[in-house]
């Protein structure tokens, strides 16, 4: 559904070279973000129609976030969801505009009428901004780049925080948006998301070392490779799946108020640890 929203939205712009890489970047991948907001609304009594263009809104800008990280001058990745990067297949050029109009619509689709009152949408366009932008994965992105020419690896306090900031600011927003939609204290869903975030990244640092690359549709190894400093560097490949662990059951019990109403949310959280890609 969440993907259908993104093909409606992107119909009326036609199918030139900008649109075509548009479409290219949002195919694919696990759908985490808006899974949590479609979830999470559900939770909250928030209807479909209305929950599905902040799920896709989420999903735009995970994908801009994707086409600029794999540049040259970023991560430098040729290899995405199992394809090849926007910048590999047509240019460097066609892959940062094509982020920065995936970005633009993830505003336009969080402005749309279905979406609630006004104020509703105020309150997600801020909080997206915030967590896109210079205090969240955009802030993240720079102490990763930081990082790789730093004079002494990161240490686990820095390397949270940094993963708090790159991975764990769209997962929040992703959670709290069900309850902002309904107007409830997002409270629970910020806790469980804080959580479950950081457990997200530390399952990718541990398929890091041991996944597939063909499963996992991307170059793994790459860290170990730069000397970066990762959850499994600092804590050991036992310990790093443990810390996990113990964030899963974090999540889980952060939503204990909602009862077996929240079983679904619990299963993502023990998914993104159990994950293959």
């Amino acid at each position: 559904m969440t993907q259908g929203a993104l093909e409606q939205a992107l119909r009326p712009m036609g199918d030139g070279p900008l649109v075509e890489a548009m479409r290219y970047a949002v195919r694919g991948g696990k759908g985490l973000r808006g899974f949590l907001v479609m979830e999470s609304a559900r939770l909250h009594g928030v209807g479909v129609e209305q929950a599905v263009w902040p799920a896709a809104s989420i999903e735009a800008m995970h994908a801009y976030s994707l086409v600029h990280d794999d540049l040259p001058c970023m991560d430098d990745d040729a290899l995405r969801r199992g394809q090849p990067t926007v910048h590999v297949k047509w240019d460097e050029a066609a892959a940062v505009l094509a982020g920065d109009a995936l970005q633009t619509l993830a505003f336009d689709l969080l402005a749309r009428p279905e979406v609630g009152p006004s104020g509703v949408r105020v309150q997600l366009v801020a909080n997206m901004a915030r967590a896109a932008g210079a205090q969240g994965m955009v802030r993240g992105q720079a102490l990763d780049i930081a990082a790789e020419t730093a004079d002494a690896p990161l240490t686990l306090e820095q390397i949270t925080a940094l993963q708090a900031a790159k991975t764990g600011a769209l997962i929040g927003w992703s959670a709290e948006a069900g309850a902002v939609l309904g107007g409830i204290n997002p409270g629970p869903m910020r806790h469980y998301a804080g959580a479950l975030g950081l457990a997200f990244q530390i399952a990718d640092d541990i398929l890091d070392v041991t996944g597939d690359a063909a499963v996992a549709g991307k170059a793994l190894r790459k860290d170990a490779a730069a000397g970066k400093a990762t959850f499994v560097s600092l804590l050991g490949l036992d310990g790093a799946k443990a810390r996990a662990a113990q964030l899963v059951d974090e999540a889980c019990a952060a939503l204990e108020s909602y009862g077996a109403r929240a079983e679904t949310l619990k299963d993502a959280a023990r998914f993104v640890i159990a994950r293959r890609n």
